[in-house]
């Protein structure tokens, strides 16, 4: 993402100028840019499970859950490009405590688009096909989550250079995750054979729920405090102020899908009942934060905008994030029953599409006149910062 400094390769590293003119467009192509995947894949699942029935929408999201896999196919091949001819930049990418973290979107990007093909997709290919793809992609996508919630950290812990002032919303990106896998799992649990296989991929949904929303917990406070603290991101950074929602609203839709397996004869009595019961005794709290902090951030970005904030790579923060809510409320309104989580799910999916059709527009046009492609900008004036430790 256009976000911070990139660590720039040294000159005896620099891509040979022979290579293929393809290669070299893919070396400035971060893990950041499968944020893309993500914000387009949930326009798809949120969409098609509004508690409204708009003619035509649903045929409209499973367009948008095909153009999110065609983006997911071409950036897969462009970051195996990027590795293959650039691995000295994509080795500077994990030494990078800016840039490391979206390494999470990657398992976002995957699991975003194999639940969409259950949600919508399964309409245009089939269920057998659609369970296939969503087997294939839940499997990678979880792995390389579960992964990157490890090896993330580890790298920030014994490889980065990070100071308590430079803590980021960024940070969430590896540890929210697996919650997206807990809050997906569940569309997949129906196609396994009943008894233990459904019960085992239920609770080990479940456990990747608490995993996410603990080392959540651990990491907002130092958010919290860098931005009360410190003042004001800079301009660029302000977006990733939304990447909070992202946790808060995924872990309230993971919950209520909970819910909404355990009461199809999943696991035995009296869980089942308990998982309907933590579904709103946990999702109204913390949809409650959420609707807080997303006035927070607006409120901010705002004030960033009014400063001259222009398009960043970071403003697909606007999209993934804002779907969860999305997703969230809708999940409260059928287990509460109350027409306001109907109303802000939809308030909420106004506000989502309106912000992808923006970023979309603005990458598209920053991919065809190249400015995208080229070589980060620092978001802050002086030296290139030193962020791999050398002891």
């Amino acid at each position: 993402m256009v976000t911070v400094a990139h660590p720039q390769a040294p000159p005896s590293t620099v891509a040979d100028p022979s290579a293929p003119r393809i290669t070299g467009t893919t070396r400035h192509i971060g893990p950041n840019w499968y944020a893309a995947v993500m914000g387009t894949a949930i326009i798809a699942s949120a969409g098609a499970t509004l508690p409204v029935r708009v003619p035509g929408l649903r045929t409209a999201c499973t367009a948008v859950w095909a153009l999110a896999l065609l983006m997911l196919a071409v950036l897969v091949a462009a970051r195996t490009l990027h590795w293959i001819h650039h691995r000295d930049q994509a080795r500077a990418h994990l030494l990078d405590p800016a840039v490391a973290p979206f390494y999470g979107c990657l398992s976002m990007a995957l699991l975003a688009v194999g639940g969409g093909a259950l949600i919508v997709g399964e309409d245009w290919i089939g269920t057998g096909a659609a369970v296939a793809l969503d087997a294939v992609l839940f499997t990678a996508g979880t792995l390389i989550g579960l992964a990157a919630a490890v090896a993330i950290p580890y790298l920030m812990v014994v490889k980065h250079r990070v100071e308590p002032g430079q803590a980021s919303p960024v940070w969430l990106l590896p540890l929210v995750a697996p919650m997206v896998s807990a809050a997906l799992g569940p569309l997949l649990v129906p196609h396994l054979p009943a008894g233990q296989a459904r019960e085992t991929l239920l609770f080990a949904c479940f456990a990747m729920f608490g995993l996410s929303l603990l080392a959540t917990l651990v990491m907002l406070p130092m958010i919290f405090a860098r931005l009360i603290a410190g003042g004001p991101f800079p301009l660029a950074l302000t977006p990733t102020l939304f990447l909070v929602l992202g946790p808060l609203g995924q872990s309230t839709t993971a919950a209520n899908k909970f819910a909404d397996t355990a009461a199809a004869g999943v696991v035995p009595a009296p869980y089942d009942q308990g998982f309907a019961v933590f579904a709103v005794l946990y999702g109204v709290p913390v949809m409650g934060f959420a609707l807080l902090w997303l006035a927070l951030a607006g409120a901010m970005v705002i004030r960033a905008r009014r400063r001259g904030m222009g398009f960043a790579m970071t403003w697909w923060a606007f999209t993934f994030p804002v779907g969860t809510c999305v997703t969230g409320a809708e999940g409260l309104g059928k287990h509460t029953g109350l027409a306001v989580y109907d109303w802000l799910a939809i308030t909420l999916y106004a506000l989502l599409v309106t912000a992808w059709a923006v970023a979309l527009t603005h990458t598209l046009r920053g991919t065809l006149n190249g400015k995208l492609l080229a070589a980060p900008r620092r978001a802050r004036p002086g030296p290139s910062p030193v962020t791999g430790r050398t002891t």
